[in-house]
């Protein structure tokens, strides 16, 4: 064992182990999907309206539908890698570092070019997870923000000047990440995932509800089959290069996807459950994005904003854009957690290999604070958790224009860890030979997602230097 068997005793209270002498893992389809959708549907929902927008009536659906097949494939051959060799009953992967250490490494001659491959999947892999943290601290601030700048314009009118800083509500949203880092791991997180899940089905209702009665008050629907006129047809290919990349990257999970998997009991597979909790999860996000992002843009055509709650597509009713903005927030909480757990897992699982016999990185103290629950506190977990939401929210309080870095980022690994390193491992595990049938599909299937990949990493870098020259 790794020296967590004596943690996992504490955790539990049972002595119900799994196959690796884990703690009986409890989670079931239901849990994954909740997690499933708290990872994908952020609010970066309420701005696929203008990705729509820029694609028009044909292009929006069409690339929203096919990112949806793609995502699915995706999760598909990549719920298989959780166990090898067998995906039913091999050896547990716990992390997507370890699937693509085990599978693209074992087979090599090259011991450093596995271990390059293992380091640059866990590399992107925690870059992304670790960016996205700071763009949901970003987020709250815009999303609080919203709030007190709709009370605003509901007193003194739509053209008034309401500002309002975000740095507070940035450290107080850390200061609540703190606690929310004392849910041990995933295996514990049902309950937030299935809160987070409610608030974006809240607030994307909120979204679509506003948009269909901006559309019946306009009496048509606005927008056109090639979307956005621009003077210039390269300012044209830049938007739809750029549209292409926000709707690419609003969808996949796979950097969640083993870590969520490992959280499911067994039987039935794990396999099994994964692939119907994708089908499930995907067919709801496609759903809320295509009525998000269509009637959206019905209802404001070539003036879609690029958010429709935040960016003030909606001014009245403006309580209703406050609890939205409150769901989002809400939402968001859970969200941080869920891209956050994944590396605190690999870190103490790191932890107690190194210093099996730290009592600062193994022991757990039972905790009675008044009016709350008895807990476990680890020393080593407390010190760690709370310094990397420190630098989350510090970074993001410093670099207040991180969530455009992000798009980039997500387009530099949208390829690698979504499409490339999942089908390199299928061929492995299912010894696919070089120009079969099945071969030729999946790597033109690659090379069609790297080509996404390029325009949308173009589109989002000219996106930042358009934005800073003007």
């Amino acid at each position: 064992m790794d020296g967590k068997n004596s943690l996992q005793i504490t955790r539990s209270g049972t002595g119900a182990y799994d196959d690796d002498g884990h703690a009986k893992r409890t989670g079931n389809l239901q849990s994954a999907v909740a997690h499933i959708i708290t990872a994908v549907i952020g609010s970066g929902v309420l701005s696929l309206a203008w990705s729509t927008s820029q694609l028009g009536w044909i292009g929006g659906p069409v690339a929203l539908l096919c990112c949806a097949i793609v995502t699915y494939i995706s999760s598909f051959l990549l719920s298989d890698c959780y166990r090898t060799p067998d995906p039913v009953t091999g050896k547990r992967n716990y992390s997507y570092m370890d699937a693509v250490r085990v599978y693209l490494g074992s087979n090599t001659l090259n011991s450093f070019s596995c271990y390059k491959r293992t380091c640059v999947a866990g590399f992107l892999q925690f870059l992304t997870l670790y960016g996205t943290s700071i763009a949901y601290v970003l987020t709250t601030a815009t999303s609080l923000s919203a709030i007190l700048r709709s009370n605003c314009y509901h007193k003194k009118g739509h053209e008034a000047p309401c500002k309002y800083g975000g740095n507070l509500y940035m450290a107080l949203f850390g200061l609540v990440q703190i606690v929310m880092s004392f849910i041990p791991d995933l295996h514990n997180m049902a309950w937030v995932s299935v809160v987070a899940a409610l608030m974006s089905f809240t607030y994307s209702f909120i979204g679509l509800g506003l948009g269909i009665a901006t559309v019946i008050k306009n009496g048509r629907i606005m927008g056109s089959l090639t979307g956005i006129p621009t003077d210039k047809i390269a300012d044209k290919f830049w938007l739809v290069f750029q549209a292409l990349g926000d709707i690419a990257f609003a969808y996949p999970y796979s950097i969640l996807l083993l870590e969520i998997q490992d959280t499911l009991e067994s039987p039935p597979p794990e396999n099994q459950t994964m692939k119907k909790a994708s089908m499930v999860a995907i067919f709801i996000t496609t759903f809320f994005y295509l009525c998000c992002g269509c009637f959206g843009y019905a209802a404001f055509g070539n003036d879609t904003p690029g958010n429709l709650l935040t960016g003030f597509g909606f001014f009245e009713p403006f309580w209703l854009i406050d609890l939205a903005n409150a769901c989002i927030i809400l939402h968001l909480v859970g969200g941080y957690q869920i891209y956050s757990q994944p590396i605190y897992s690999t870190v103490d699982r790191w932890a107690s290999r190194k210093f099996p016999n730290s009592g600062f990185v193994n022991n757990f103290y039972k905790v009675k604070l008044p009016l709350l629950p008895g807990f476990q506190l680890n020393l080593f977990r407390f010190c760690f958790r709370t310094t990397y939401v420190i630098s989350t929210t510090g970074l993001a309080i410093f670099f207040p224009y991180f969530n455009q870095i992000l798009g980039v980022l997500g387009a530099i690994n949208f390829w690698p860890l979504a499409i490339y390193f999942p089908v390199e491992m299928y061929f492995v595990q299912n010894k696919i030979a070089a120009w079969s049938s099945k071969w030729i599909v999946l790597r033109t299937f690659s090379f069609a997602c790297f080509l996404v990949t390029g325009m949308g990493l173009v589109g989002s870098l000219e996106g930042i230097v358009s934005a800073k020259l003007k």
